[in-house]
């Protein structure tokens, strides 16, 4: 099976000012973690690396000598009792994440975790408290909102070109075999905690309501269509968002030719994204104004927008400014929090085949866990 090519591993060569301190930070996990190490990588007056960590040793060896990392080791806890490090990035199963994360905060290291960050909402409200009386941070990731498209998008936006949001479509149909499923974690409920809509569609999902912002209500269907397993590759969900705006999602891990897509229709302009499938938030996106008038008013404004660099590397780059600011993080945990409180309704329509009203309280029992009950 070929590989996809990850464009987060293909970086442009920025003009970045050289800040005064770079953060030592080492990567748990060797799947997805090659991406955030090559990233890392991208920004050597930045970040140095100062360890892989995996407990596939050898593993740990290799990327750490591809990517220029100082050490590698398989044991997270000794890694931990360093004092040379300033941040723990978590990319490991999503069951680990939310033990890993607290173990990082309470050994005074910054934490950068893979999504989904935790396995239901209480889990992550337990980590709010916890950032709230630590003196270290925890960023989730949700590195597609720096897409230059995107951000010309959410440019356009601040500049109150856009007008009132009338509908949104958003597609992910992405194709997973059964050589995604080979590790044993993946496909099951128990560790992997849901399927196409919380694993691969939930990055698609965050840049909608990045722009529209808050769900109301949510209807789902979802199946089980493409490979033997546990959780969903298949879905529809009808959303209606808190400014009145109604939106469609779609979603299949069994498309022979993969895309993703954004289509914004708003009173002033309709914004469509490139359909490449990993980097749907990065430039080309169409922006068609609604009269020449506003046609020329958005070729202005984009004249004077300042494309930064996106991906991982862009996350990764804001994360650093904050830090060194003590600014607010480019995605929070209350971005993530917004994020699962809406897989948790998605399932719950889904298991209900009702429509599905938030907030989710914390008297509800999905709060405690959006997972069957059987598991």
């Amino acid at each position: 099976m070929t590989q996809h090519l990850d464009a987060h591993n293909v970086q442009k060569t920025w003009q970045l000012e050289k800040p005064q301190k770079r953060l030592k930070v080492a990567v748990i996990g060797c799947g997805v973690g090659r991406a955030h190490a090559l990233a890392y990588q991208a920004l050597p007056d930045h970040f140095e690396m100062v360890s892989i960590c995996d407990l596939d040793l050898q593993k740990a060896k290799k990327l750490a000598l591809e990517v220029g990392a100082l050490g590698f080791t398989a044991d997270y806890a000794g890694l931990l009792e360093g004092s040379d490090l300033d941040v723990v990035d978590i990319c490991t199963p999503p069951h680990l994440h939310v033990p890993m994360v607290i173990e990082a905060i309470q050994a005074g290291k910054h934490a950068i975790c893979e999504k989904p960050i935790a396995a239901c909402l209480k889990d992550v409200d337990t980590l709010i408290a916890l950032e709230k009386i630590s003196a270290k941070r925890i960023m989730p990731i949700f590195q597609y909102r720096f897409g230059n498209g995107l951000q010309k998008l959410e440019y356009l936006q601040k500049q109150g070109l856009l007008g009132t949001a009338h509908v949104a479509t958003v597609e992910t149909h992405w194709r997973r075999g059964a050589w995604y499923y080979e590790p044993e974690w993946r496909g099951k409920w128990a560790t992997e905690l849901g399927g196409g809509l919380l694993g691969h569609a939930i990055h698609a999902h965050d840049m909608l309501t990045k722009i529209l912002g808050k769900v109301k209500t949510v209807y789902a269907k979802v199946a089980t269509r493409v490979n033997p397993i546990e959780v969903e590759d298949c879905a529809a969900v009808t959303l209606e968002m808190h400014d009145g705006s109604v939106v469609s999602l779609s979603m299949t891990l069994g498309s022979s030719a993969e895309i993703s897509r954004h289509r914004f229709v708003f009173s002033n302009l309709t914004a469509e994204s490139n359909t490449r499938p990993y980097t749907s938030s990065a430039d080309p996106w169409v922006f068609t104004g609604d009269s020449p008038e506003i046609q020329k008013s958005i070729t202005v404004a984009l004249e004077d927008f300042v494309e930064q660099p996106d991906g991982y590397t862009g996350q990764f780059l804001r994360f650093h400014h904050a830090l060194l600011n003590n600014t607010s993080l480019p995605v929070t945990l209350q971005d993530a929090r917004d994020s699962l409180e809406l897989v948790t309704a998605m399932y719950r329509s889904a298991r209900t085949g009702t429509e599905v009203q938030l907030p989710i309280l914390t008297t509800d029992p999905d709060y405690n866990s959006w997972l069957p009950t059987s598991q």
